[in-house]
């Protein structure tokens, strides 16, 4: 490949030499062999066009032959077309030399043009950044390059333009299309102290946002490189195919070298000899083989990165295709990650006082549960209780005092006990709502018992679809998590999972899934990517949800979803098997035809011109194939 393209620069077909030349080459010889058989011209004027087509198509490809043997001492595919070029001319048989020289060239250079277009097709991305930015300057309006910008600066967003870098909104409402990087085609309402992304889109108000970002180091530029860096990383089927490739050329370079020997030993003809050694050579160079992993791994990896999904290599993209059991982390992945208030069970007084008081003791607190009462009383229109000397109990509640001199406590079942509160009248509503996966809150003061809260964390919606889904594609569902086996039950049989495993430590869940792994065979993880760091390292493929504008999460795992989104898991294991049944596609077809090419050489059946044609045709083959996982995406 060309070395100023393996960068992933893809500019006009006209900007790849390789491409270039060889398509003239192939205008040079093509008139040169009209104009002769029209009889215009003669054989020695019809060599001309060949002497010169030949260098001029053969060029680039052929000096990289030599480098690599001089420099590398590695006998590539390059070397061996080199090679077959030369020996037809020796022969006598330059139009041959020059149909080659034209086909491979086109082929090589076509290949390398297109596996340009699809690992740089995610540049594309910075297109939707803006070129400029409406900086504020002293509170002036200032409009400065976009690549000026540095964290801290605050600049404006108008309705219909997009962000130039990753900020925080600090003044202004709005919903923004966050599609380019998270994949996630609804628009998502933001509010003051909201994190926004570059290359989003501003749909409605007029946002002043502080950047948290310069624009070199943005979300988006951030994606692109990782993108970039991942279609790098070869799978072990690539890798495999490369070591064979070093061992294999040659050995075809020495059997065509031994078909010359045959005339002297055995008194055959030796230019039949000859010609059947170029054929061989051309026949037995593995081109279709070597490309048959590459350009599906690169348009996969591209198409995930444009779609909010980061695979940070060619390994995990054939790990992805492997998977059998999916495995889950519960608070944050299967549910939402923030607990609701349900229910409100008063033993004395209204539900709306009970919440007041509750919100009015939580008002200082910064636990999930709490911000969840708080929640529910401001959604409820209440004015919360007034509360002082707030206490936080670690582990089991928190303790306030109010206007009259009451001592209120809201908390688990466990510090009403610890207090000496009677359960009595409540253990069986308490302990029911504990089987049902709920979390119960009891509220009360001066020895007394005033009410319950009933939170539940939510299962995400879709959820259960994402089961189902992954059901379909033959793959066994498993949750891991920390809480208590009867929510972790509860939860399991609402989503229809296959199993469940509770009461788990971060080490635990490294355990659970080396067994599974035992068990069942490859493991995806799928977690927030830093809590579940452990578990996400130890599994087969770790999927880190909701990564945008997080660098932990982004490092913690093979695969990240930009968006927090679930049904983006299915979406991706899909990706991998299609990319990995492609890929063996490619490797079967690459092989039949080698098996079928190389007996026909050996015994005289092909022509350099025919045996050309039919492995040009089939290196073209597997690119078209592997392009369609870019095409196709997950489609199976």
């Amino acid at each position: 490949m060309d070395k100023e393209h393996e960068g992933g620069f893809a500019g006009s077909w006209w900007q790849y030499p390789v491409l270039r030349n060889a398509l003239i080459a192939g205008m040079l010889a093509g008139v040169g062999f009209a104009l002769a058989h029209l009889g215009v011209v003669s054989e020695r004027t019809e060599a001309l066009f060949y002497f010169v087509a030949i260098p001029l198509g053969g060029y680039h490809w052929g000096w990289e032959a030599l480098e690599s043997l001089i420099h590398e001492r590695v006998i590539g595919i390059d070397f061996l077309m080199l090679a077959a070029t030369v020996g037809s001319g020796i022969l006598g048989l330059w139009d041959e030399a020059a149909f080659l020289v034209f086909l491979y060239g086109s082929a090589e250079g076509l290949e390398e043009y297109t596996y340009a277009r699809t690992r740089s097709a995610i540049r594309a991305l910075l297109d939707l950044a803006p070129k400029e930015a409406h900086v504020l300057r002293n509170g002036q309006e200032v409009t400065i390059p976009a690549e000026a910008l540095q964290v801290g600066d605050r600049f404006l967003a108008r309705p219909g333009e997009t962000i130039p870098t990753d900020g925080v909104i600090r003044i202004g409402n709005s919903s923004l299309d966050e599609a380019a990087v998270t994949g996630e085609s609804i628009p998502v309402d933001k509010v003051p102290g909201m994190k926004v992304f570059a290359g989003t889109l501003n749909r409605q108000g007029l946002l002043e946002i502080e950047a948290t970002a310069s624009f070199q180091d943005n979300t988006l530029a951030k994606i692109i490189h990782l993108v970039e860096a991942a279609q790098e990383r070869k799978g072990q089927a690539q890798q495999w195919i490369e070591r064979f490739g070093r061992r294999y050329s040659p050995a075809v370079l020495l059997v065509s070298v031994g078909f010359l020997l045959v005339p002297w030993l055995f008194g055959l003809p030796l230019e039949d000899w000859a010609e059947r050694a170029v054929v061989l050579l051309v026949a037995a160079a593995p081109c279709a083989l070597v490309m048959s992993t590459p350009v599906a791994t690169a348009a996969a990896i591209g198409w995930a990165g444009k779609h909010g999904i980061l695979i940070k290599g060619g390994v995990h993209l054939e790990h992805l295709g492997s998977i059998r059991v999916a495995a889950f982390d519960k608070t944050g992945t299967l549910t939402a990650g923030k607990p609701v208030v349900t229910d409100l069970i008063t033993l004395n007084g209204s539900p709306g006082e009970l919440l007041a008081v509750a919100a009015g003791i939580e008002h200082g607190s910064e636990h999930p549960l709490a911000r969840a009462v708080l929640e529910k009383a401001r959604a409820e229109g209440l004015a919360l209780r007034s509360m002082q000397e707030f206490e936080a109990l670690t582990g089991v509640g928190a303790t306030a005092v109010s206007s009259d001199g009451m001592r209120w406590y809201v908390g688990s079942p466990a510090l009403f006990e610890e207090l000496g509160i009677p359960l009595d009248a409540v253990r069986e509503k308490v302990q029911t709502q504990q089987a049902q996966g709920k979390t119960v809150v009891l509220v009360g003061a001066n020895h007394n018992l005033y009410g319950l809260l009933i939170l539940q964390d939510r299962v995400r919606d879709g959820a259960r679809d994402v089961i189902d889904d992954l059901r379909r594609l033959g793959i066994r569902t498993v949750m891991l998590t920390g809480d208590n086996a009867s929510t972790a039950r509860t939860v399991a049989e609402s989503l229809g999972l296959d199993d469940s495993l509770a009461d788990l430590k971060p080490e635990d869940k490294v355990e659970a899934v080396k067994e599974l792994e035992r068990c069942y065979g490859p493991v995806l993880m799928v977690g927030d990517g830093i809590n579940d760091a452990p578990a996400l390292a130890a599994a087969t493929c770790g999927v880190a949800m909701g990564a945008a504008g997080s660098d932990a999460a982004i490092e913690a795992a093979d695969v990240a979803l930009m968006a927090d989104d679930l049904a983006k898991v299915p979406e991706v294991l899909r990706l991998g098997q299609t990319a990995r049944r492609i890929s063996w596609e490619n490797i079967t077809f690459s092989l039949l035809l080698l098996a079928m090419l190389i007996p026909l050489a050996v015994s005289g059946f092909l022509s350099v011109a025919l045996v050309v044609l039919i492995h040009e045709l089939s290196e073209l083959l597997a690119v078209a194939n592997g392009l369609r996982v870019g095409w196709r995406g997950a489609v199976s």
